[in-house]
Formats: C-alpha cells, structure tokens, sequence
C-alpha cells in the first residue's frame, strides 16, 4: 500500500552496538493501537528531506500492553545513506507511516493443532538488525513459554553477527532468559577478540545442536537470506512443519 505519512518526534536515539543505533519514536495514540503483532514494520523519511527514498524499519519493541503507551523502538543498522535518522537530535521531526505488514503469523501457525501437534518447542534465529522484530516477539511474551523451573514450551535464541561489538542487545540477555529464553550468541570473525563462546553461523550451530522433536517444534527466523534460506531447508529436511517456520515477510 502507498504510505500514509504522519509527522512524529523522535524522543532518544543510543548506539547499541559498532554498527546499529536505537531510536525511539513518539507516535500517536492511534497508531500505537494499529500494532498489534511483533514483525509489522512502519516506512520512514526525512521531514525536513521528503525527496530522500524512505527506509523500512520493522518496530523493535513489543506491541504496548497498555494502549496509553505510544513509542516506538527501531534498531538501525548504520549506512552512508541513514545518517538523518541514526543522528537525529531528540525532539526533532520525522515522517512515520501506518503500521505495514502481518508480522510473524504466531496465533494462526504456533498455537492449536493446525498441525496434529502442538508447538512444545520454539527457535528463533536472528542475524545483524534481524534481532529488532526478534526482539519484539521475545517481549511482547506471545510465544506462551515457560518461565523457569516449570515445565512447558522451551525456546532457544541463535543470534549470529560477526564481532561481540556487533552483538545488539547484548545487555537484554539475562532479561531474556529470565522470560524461558536460552539465548546463543555466535561470532563469526572471533579472531582477535576474547570471544569464548559459540563461533560460526546461525546455520551450522543449529545443525550442530539439532531439533529434538521437529514434528513439536516451530521457528521465527530474521536476518541476513543466506542464514533464512539454510535453516528453512535444515529444519522442513529435519521433520519440521513448513508452516512452522515464521518469517515476518
């Protein structure tokens, strides 16, 4: 659909990693309550440049669970061309469109017997920015996992990026495993730094560590095509339903 812009104020913007920013977003009221599933994704252009091509950003924070909250959180990863948003002094302007997007289809494929057995076991794999909507979904607690010690639905994280400077987030993750979350980081360029932990790709640790029950398991996957398309085919090869792998497009 063609975009329907509306002029908000950007209220904060931090770097997050080497590369990526967060900019938080005051939005109307109404438009707030527009989103409703993690994974929907707003455009967004220069007020003060409206000839600038717009950039899509989906919305890094959870849908509110209170609809007087109306802010929105993007995770931007910086280029040559996005400096008018990453360096956007609070209270300036930007031009913001309606929410865009189904999200990840969570309540349709996840939950139920759609698939003659319920989804006991969800994984999510995220490169890069991919973590922003990633991020949501673990937030928003849509996924109904189980919090520690209690038994019911598990969840595991694989968020690769190239250098532990480039991990985002990287300060949400015990918040996360405090939610039911096993959170696995994987660096990809390890030389040089002090990383101990899991190196390689989002593809290769998941073929490492393996589905336990497939035909109970469901995945959400954003990031870069090369890891989406590898662990589409790992996981539907392996037992899992295709219609249990979610992306957000």
């Amino acid at each position: 659909p063609e975009p329907i812009w509306e002029t908000c104020t950007v209220i904060s913007s931090r770097p997050v990693s080497k590369f990526c920013v967060e900019v938080t977003v005051q939005v109307t009221s109404e438009k707030a309550k527009q989103y409703r599933t993690p994974g929907q994704y707003v455009q967004m252009r220069d007020t003060e440049n409206q000839a600038k091509k717009p950039v899509f950003l989906a919305i890094a924070s959870p849908p509110a669970l209170e609809l007087d909250s109306s802010t929105f959180e993007f995770l931007i990863k910086r280029t040559d061309s996005n400096d008018w948003i990453c360096d956007a002094a609070s209270g300036s302007n930007v031009d913001v469109s309606q929410i865009l997007g189904n999200g990840f289809p969570i309540h349709e494929n996840l939950e139920g017997f759609k698939y003659d057995f319920p989804t006991q076991n969800v994984i999510l794999c995220a490169t890069g920015s991919g973590i922003a909507p990633i991020r949501a979904v673990i937030e928003s607690r849509k996924l109904n996992i189980a919090v520690p010690p209690k038994g019911g639905r598990t969840a595991r994280l694989y968020y690769g990026v190239r250098t532990p400077e480039e991990m985002s987030y990287a300060e949400k993750f015990s918040e996360w495993e405090a939610l039911g979350f096993e959170i696995v980081p994987i660096i990809s360029q390890p030389e040089g730094t002090d990383w101990i932990g899991r190196t390689g790709y989002v593809q290769t640790a998941l073929e490492e560590d393996g589905v336990p029950i497939p035909r109970n398991s469901g995945a959400l996957l954003c990031g870069v095509k090369g890891m989406v398309d590898s662990v589409k085919s790992l996981l539907t090869s392996g037992g899992v339903f295709e219609g249990r792998v979610l992306t957000n497009y």
